[in-house]
């Protein structure tokens, strides 16, 4: 199959990235990684202090996770028509940051607004109005970093991103806690105002060339066109397939981690709460590490070896039966493992990117994070269920972390497969060019 990559159409985004000074990278990368900091704020604010609020209006724990688990449908729909709309979507303020502007508003005015809705529809609205604006602002965001940064320093611009989304992880649960406590809508108004400023960052201080001639070709030009990109592009196709299993494993983890401490090992809350501390740990560690490793040897290769530790740390994890407090050492290594899985995908995915279809395919991108909401809890809970009452010491719980490693192991041999792909990408991004010339054909 010819590859894309091999005779890359010419684009505002790849002009600028081949002019871009390293003082300019590094201030670009943090520009970028504040928006971030903002989305990993609300989201991680909803998770954790919704489901009380959503608690005084019912007392069925399934419809509160079918509420929360609407923000699965927004994941696999909406990426796929604002991505590609975002390549064609030529403004003199560019083409993605227009979507980013439209979308802060609502994320920030339904935040503050979730805590005071009075009963559990108007809250479950409010919350499909965030997560609707949420889904509008990512996809073009993504698209932001290859359109801006030179290709050397993806690895280290999604350490940095990470970085952020740790802080904002941290931020939320600790901060989020004590205000919760105090006023049960503190949490939500203070992330709003996070919200706010945050995902506006990139807007202001981002430069993006412009253009005229807004063009709007229907969803279902759209739609069609995601799809033709996901056919015609092997590369992307494979690296969303393992994206798939990452962010299932994610997703699993994420909603049974702490019934996996407190009903499956009988631990109280405060342990759980040492365990995501490591885990929160490992991730940042990941992060300020990680990408500079990935740029020096190749990002496929990294994501590799920690793919290796993480997928068999949470195989192992199905062997313990009680808590010990030395498990919080295997704990942090195997999240720092992880955690470098997921600082780096989306560096690789940059790398692979035809650069006239960035916004496609980080809307390609983002509906396997969809996916991932919707498989990985059902499988794991499903798992969970199957053999509670054979692995009758944790309720069985002890099967959540096999099920969620095996994905991860089983993507190892297509992360293999990106690294000549990857490898090709590094030597195009070398090659000289010339300047007033057009680029080469297809």
């Amino acid at each position: 199959m010819p590859s894309a990559r091999s005779s890359t159409s010419f684009s505002a985004g790849s002009a600028r990235r081949q002019s871009s000074s390293d003082a300019g990278a590094r201030r670009d990368t943090l520009v970028l990684g504040a928006g971030a900091l903002g989305l990993a704020w609300s989201l991680t604010t909803t998770a954790a202090y919704l489901p009380p609020i959503l608690g005084r209006y019912t007392d069925s724990t399934t419809l509160v996770g079918l509420v929360l688990a609407a923000e699965g449908i927004f994941a696999l729909t909406l990426p796929l028509v604002i991505g590609p709309w975002s390549d064609t979507f030529h403004t003199p303020l560019g083409r993605r940051r227009p979507f980013m502007a439209a979308a802060i508003g609502p994320m920030a005015f339904a935040l503050a607004l979730l805590a005071f809705m009075p009963n559990l529809w108007t809250t479950a609205l409010m919350l499909c109005a965030l997560f609707f604006a949420y889904y509008v602002y990512e996809p073009p965001y993504r698209g932001l970093y290859p359109d801006v940064l030179p290709e050397q320093v993806f690895g280290r611009a999604q350490g940095v991103q990470h970085v952020f989304r740790g802080v904002a992880i941290g931020g939320a649960l600790i901060g989020g806690g004590y205000l919760f406590h105090l006023w049960r809508p503190a949490p939500f108004l203070a992330a709003s105002a996070v919200v706010a400023v945050a995902c506006l960052v990139p807007i202001l201080f981002v430069t993006e060339d412009g253009g005229q001639g807004r063009v709007f070709e229907g969803v279902r030009t759209y739609v069609a066109h995601s799809w033709r990109v996901l056919r015609s592009d092997r590369d992307v196709a494979t690296f969303l397939v393992a994206n798939t299993a990452w962010e299932g494993t994610f997703a699993g983890a994420r909603t049974f981690v702490v019934l996996y401490v407190t009903v499956g090992l009988g631990e109280p809350l405060s342990t759980s709460t040492y365990i995501l501390a490591a885990v929160a740990g490992g991730y940042i560690v990941a992060a300020l590490v990680a990408g500079r490793i990935g740029d020096r040897v190749g990002l496929a290769r990294v994501i590799i070896v920690a793919s290796v530790v993480y997928g068999t740390g949470l195989v192992a994890g199905g062997l313990g039966r009680e808590w010990h407090a030395w498990y919080l050492v295997l704990i942090f290594l195997v999240a720092i493992a992880g955690g470098t899985v997921m600082t780096l995908a989306w560096g690789l995915l940059f790398k692979l990117m035809p650069s006239d279809e960035r916004g496609a395919i980080s809307g390609l991108a983002t509906t396997t994070k969809g996916v991932g909401l919707v498989i990985g809890p059902l499988v794991a809970g499903g798992v969970i269920d199957l053999l509670s009452s054979r692995l009758e010491a944790t309720d069985g719980y002890q099967a959540l972390w096999p099920v969620l490693g095996v994905p991860i192991l089983l993507a190892i041999p297509l992360v293999a497969r990106l690294i000549r792909a990857e490898a090709e990408a590094d030597r195009a991004a070398t090659l000289p060019s010339s300047p007033g010339l057009p680029p080469p054909a297809a």
